[in-house]
């Protein structure tokens, strides 16, 4: 019959506290802080990340798998162009939206305050409406905050979430997904194609962060059937280096609508197995605009609504649902993989 232990661990003079009980040759639950007991063992042993060896007092070293962990998942709100301090209720609207899901990470995808990105425009207008989830904001900026001194107020509005402010480009990780944050306003922060600061730093974190499951976002969108501003082909280098790394979904804004693309290649070619999928969604809150002709790979198109996309991230893959604001009965839903 096996043993239980509770007792002081050692292992080449590593030393652990005795607060967690192990079945010997079972699976186990216990409170040492993961981080630092595979640190630590990791000094003296090769590991896995489902297996680790302990010694424990009066037995022989036995194999201790831990728990596999649950494939949680993470909720995702995005949405850009947003607080218009001319008219403040769409920003409004869409912030009820996120006030009604608390656990959700919002990527606010530029043009945060209309029209000129400045400070007393985010104290007045961003901070009234969307300001409230603030603390679980990853922003990007957009081409209406570089308006102020270089986007200094976005900078200072949002502090260290919003990266180095000689960058305004990071990444984080959402459980299991690898999220990078770009800054799309090339012309302010030395171009945006191959060999450029940011390309450079992109290709660099990609690599170092090699995900099953990896979303880019930034303001502007390099497909678009948006009557304002049509594609952008800046962002081209950007999208190849997210296509050869496998990456599963983008996200835009800056034409005020919500547009939704099959998975495709860089070049606008339909890649069902390997494309990544872009979301278009200016639809903050500021003022709506219309479409013009449908690009090639355009899915779902939708002017004139207000609202939020909400992304639910799982292990490998995802769920989309576009939540149209009080009012209006427009939605759009799906599921997909991740390469």
């Amino acid at each position: 019959m096996a043993r239980k232990e509770s007792r002081a661990t050692a292992w080449a003079g590593w030393y652990f506290r005795s607060d967690f009980s192990i079945q010997i040759g079972a699976t186990v639950a216990y409170n040492i802080p993961e981080r630092v007991c595979s640190l630590k063992l990791a000094r003296n042993l090769s590991i896995s990340s489902l297996s680790l060896i302990f010694l424990c007092a009066g037995t022989h070293a036995r194999n201790v798998k831990t728990p596999a962990k649950n494939q949680d998942t993470a909720i995702l709100l995005a949405a850009g162009d947003i607080a218009n301090c001319q008219a403040l209720s769409g920003a409004e609207a869409t912030a009820k939206i996120i006030e009604s899901i608390p656990s959700a990470t919002v990527a606010a995808l530029g043009d945060l305050a209309l029209k000129n990105g400045s400070a007393a425009e985010f104290a007045n207008c961003y901070d009234k409406t969307w300001g409230a989830f603030k603390s679980r904001t990853r922003p990007a900026p957009g081409n209406h905050e570089f308006r102020s001194s270089g986007a200094t107020p976005y900078f200072d509005y949002f502090g260290a979430a919003a990266g180095d402010p000689r960058k305004g480009y990071y990444s984080y990780q959402l459980d299991s997904w690898h999220i990078i944050s770009m800054n799309g306003e090339c012309k302010d922060i030395g171009g945006c194609q191959t060999g450029s600061p940011e390309e450079k730093w992109l290709r660099a974190d990609l690599r170092t962060h090699p995900a099953t499951c990896t979303l880019a976002y930034w303001h502007e969108p390099l497909f678009s059937s948006g009557a304002e501003h049509d594609d952008n082909f800046n962002y081209r280098d950007f999208w190849w280096d997210l296509y050869r790394a496998h990456a599963t979904v983008v996200l835009n804004g800056h034409d005020h609508d919500y547009e939704r693309f099959a998975p495709q290649d860089p070049d606008g070619k339909a890649d069902p197995a390997h494309g990544i999928r872009e979301f278009v969604v200016g639809t903050g809150g500021n003022h709506p605009r219309p479409f013009g002709p449908p690009k090639p790979n355009s899915q779902v198109r939708k002017a004139f609504t207000f609202g939020v996309l909400k992304l639910t991230l799982r292990a490998h893959s995802y769920d989309w649902q576009f939540i149209p604001v009080a009012g209006n009965t427009f939605t759009d839903s799906g599921s997909g993989s991740c390469q």
